[in-house]
C-alpha cells in the first residue's frame, strides 16, 4: 500500500487557513514558532530506514502524536474510500466515519504544521499496512476503529507528562478529548448505549495511560516502518 495513502485528504491552502479551520486559532501558530529547535531534532537514523522518535525535546512527542494520527487518518480515508463503504454502514454510520476521516487529517496536518513553524523536522509520510482488515467487513473495521481510537487516548494520557511547553500540553489536552469522543462514539456502534471499551476506563474512572513503548508495539502490526523511542524521560 502507498504512503501516499496518509495524505490523500484535501490540502489546506495556507497554515493560516488549518489553523482557522482547525479550530486553535492564530495562538497555537504563535506558539509553534516559539518552540525553538534543537540539535537532536532530526528523526531520521543515519541509516535512512529507521524513523526514530527523540524524547529529549517536545519535538519528540510531538512527532509520536504526528505518527499516531497518521496512522488514525490513513485508517479512516481507507474506510470512507473502500468500494464497499456504501453497503457496509448505514447513512448515519457512514457520516460518522466521514467526520472521523476529518477529525483525524486536521489532527495529522496540525502536528506537521507546528513542527514545522517551530523549526522542527516531522517525520517522514509512514507507510501503512492494513492488509489485515477486511474493510467490507462491519464488525472488522469497527473493532480496529475502536483499537486505534482507545490507542490513541491511551497514547496521549501516558506521554502528556513529558511534553515541556505549556502551550503543547493544552492543545494536547484539547485533542486527546476528541480522541476520547471518537473511542465513545465507535464503543457506541459495537455495543448499544456503551460509551467505552470493557477495560478502558478504571474503578476511579480514569481512563487508561500508556508509555509510549507500549503503544508502539500495539501499533506496529499496522506500520511497516520502523520506528525507534530515544532518550524517553524516567517520570
Amino acid at each position: 500500500m502507498s504512503s501516499t495513502l496518509l495524505k490523500d485528504t484535501p490540502a489546506f491552502t495556507s497554515r493560516r487557513d488549518f489553523f482557522k479551520r482547525a479550530g486553535f486559532g492564530l495562538g497555537a501558530a504563535a506558539a509553534a514558532v516559539s518552540l525553538q529547535a534543537c540539535d537532536s531534532d532530526d528523526p531520521i537514523d543515519d541509516n535512512g530506514d529507521v524513523v526514530t522518535l527523540d524524547f529529549s525535546s517536545d519535538f519528540g512527542v510531538l512527532n509520536y502524536a504526528y505518527a499516531l494520527e497518521q496512522l488514525e487518518a490513513g485508517f479512516y480515508a481507507t474506510v470512507v474510500g473502500d468500494a464497499a463503504f456504501g453497503s457496509t454502514f448505514s447513512t448515519d454510520e457512514q457520516g460518522i466515519f466521514r467526520d472521523l476521516a476529518a477529525h483525524e487529517a486536521i489532527h495529522r496536518d496540525f502536528f506537521e504544521a507546528a513542527i514545522m513553524g517551530a523549526g522542527g523536522t516531522p517525520i517522514p509520510d509512514l507507510t501503512p499496512d492494513f492488509s489485515s482488515i477486511d474493510f467490507s467487513d462491519r464488525d472488522n473495521v469497527l473493532a480496529v476503529s475502536q483499537t486505534f481510537e482507545d490507542l490513541g487516548v491511551s497514547a496521549y494520557n501516558g506521554a502528556g507528562k513529558y511534553i515541556q511547553n505549556d502551550a503543547y500540553l493544552l492543545l494536547a489536552g484539547k485533542i486527546v478529548s476528541v480522541e476520547a469522543r471518537h473511542a465513545s462514539v465507535i464503543a457506541g456502534l459495537i455495543m448499544d448505549n456503551s460509551i467505552a471499551a470493557s477495560g478502558q476506563i478504571d474503578a476511579n474512572g480514569l481512563d487508561r495511560a500508556l508509555e509510549p513503548s507500549a503503544v508502539l508495539a500495539a501499533a506496529g502490526d499496522f506500520i511497516q516502518d520502523d520506528i525507534a523511542l530515544a532518550n524517553v524521560p524516567t517520570v
